[in-house]
């Protein structure tokens, strides 16, 4: 059995299979004949390899965005968009949050599977292991100015790595990769409540390897040497949840970049460096901190009926952020973990009535029951409860995608290693749809 596809005719379609019963693509283009074969994945769309289609007809395909285009092949996450679901290694994201912890993920990204109690043990001591920055890093976070944006921190920090740890930067060498991949997710933390800690002038804290992943980046944000600070398991839960949720989305834009960066044969600090600076770009990881802006304008339940007419207003720039998802045509699965974290939180923390998350629950009750929403398919996402629970942890907006590219960075380091194990691997070469001059002489400026 076999699709066609057809660049002229549609009644010149037909349908093949070569001699070994696979399937195929059949593109007609000034009446020559291009087979293509069809891919199946183990879950989602069928795909059309069009791998050899310049060779063979001396034209590219055009896919802005690369939205209809499989960059690579992957067996680390899988979305569907339409039915709402976020599976990691097949598991789905929900329960992982829920049942499991961030290391437990960390492992089951790397390795493919979740780990035993002797294996979670032993990952476990080696991230903890390796939590402490070289000494001579300090220096670096000195050289910013005081005002400097977190995420410019982290971006030139996590780029210096390469210049301290040489013995893990030959991507060619198993063992290196791995060393790396533990250094990483293990420096992260400490790295980013460095920044903090740097762009409020508080001295650093060291990390506690008697403390787990996320209560030892919480004591290392908010712990002081002058007192004694004690983590609230509660607030230390959320925050691993929030790691979780956050861990890996398949080939997004900073994840792809990180691909595109690895491709070429960078070391693995670059790299991360590489996805960090697209993360920052706030039509990726600076999502939830709009929301909590749209939010805090909103203000008081009173004001939703005005807001919600301005979003519905074509000719009104105002857009409700934190709703609907380029991926998700239905409820973020993330979004409800995330509804229930940012409630836990602030039960805990005894600020139940917070203005802003009575704003947000009527919001979601229109945007569920509106038949605009409803129609448009503009269901909350994971980033409308993470602004709200993020700053009642304590951290300030421009810590938000900070905190993001932490919880990122095993997701792009498993998606690294993955690419550079892969036999078919190859250096990433967009091509492009040429149309400005064609070729043309010189002019000397005199005769211009």
């Amino acid at each position: 059995m076999s699709q066609s596809i057809t660049a002229d005719k549609p009644d010149t379609n037909k349908s093949r299979a070569d001699e070994g019963g696979e399937r195929m693509a059949l593109l007609i283009v000034d009446g020559e004949e291009y087979e293509l074969p069809i891919r199946k994945g183990t879950m989602g769309p069928e795909v059309i390899d069009i791998t050899k289609l310049y060779r063979r007809s001396r034209r590219f395909t055009y896919d802005p965005g690369y939205t209809s285009t499989a960059s690579c092949e992957s067996k680390i996450t899988f979305i569907d968009g339409a039915n709402g679901k976020l599976l990691y290694r097949g598991y789905p994201i929900d329960e992982l949050a829920t049942h499991g912890n961030y290391l437990e993920t960390c492992y089951l990204l790397l390795f493919g599977e979740l780990p035993n109690k002797a294996q979670y043990e032993e990952f476990a001591n080696r991230i903890t292991y390796h939590t402490m920055l070289h000494e001579q890093m300090n220096r670096f976070y000195t050289g910013f100015r005081r005002d400097a944006h977190p995420m410019a921190i982290m971006v030139g920090i996590v780029g210096a790595l390469s210049a301290f740890y040489h013995d893990s930067t030959d991507i060619y060498d198993p063992e290196q990769r791995m060393v790396a991949s533990y250094r990483m997710i293990a420096k992260m933390p400490t790295i980013a409540a460095m920044a903090y800690k740097y762009s409020i002038g508080q001295p650093f804290i060291y990390p506690r390897n008697d403390l787990d992943y996320a209560a030892n980046f919480l004591h290392m944000c908010f712990a002081v040497p002058c007192e004694p600070y004690e983590v609230d398991p509660v607030l230390a839960r959320a925050m691993d949840r929030i790691f979780v949720l956050h861990a890996d989305h398949e080939q997004n834009a900073s994840t792809s970049t990180v691909r595109l960066a690895g491709s070429s044969g960078a070391n693995p600090f670059a790299c991360i460096a590489a996805g960090i600076a697209c993360l920052w770009g706030p039509s990726h990881g600076g999502a939830n901190e709009a929301a909590l802006n749209m939010l805090e304008e909103i203000g008081t339940v009173d004001r939703i009926p005005e807001y919600i007419a301005r979003a519905k207003d074509k000719s009104d720039p105002f857009r409700l952020m934190g709703f609907g998802h380029r991926v998700y045509k239905n409820y973020d699965p993330r979004a409800k973990v995330m509804r229930q974290t940012a409630h836990e939180v602030l039960d805990r923390l005894g600020v139940k009535e917070e203005p802003l998350l009575q704003v947000a629950m009527e919001l979601e009750r229109i945007a569920l029951e509106d038949e605009y929403f409803i129609e448009k398919r503009l269901y909350p996402n994971i980033d409308f409860y993470s602004g709200i629970t993020l700053r009642a942890l304590g951290f300030p907006p421009e810590m938000f995608t900070v905190l993001f590219a932490l919880a990122r960075t095993v997701g792009w380091i498993a998606q690294w290693r993955e690419m550079i194990e892969d036999p078919n691997q190859k250096i990433g070469r967009p091509r492009q749809l040429y149309t400005g001059p064609v070729e043309r002489d010189y002019v000397p400026m005199d005769e211009r």
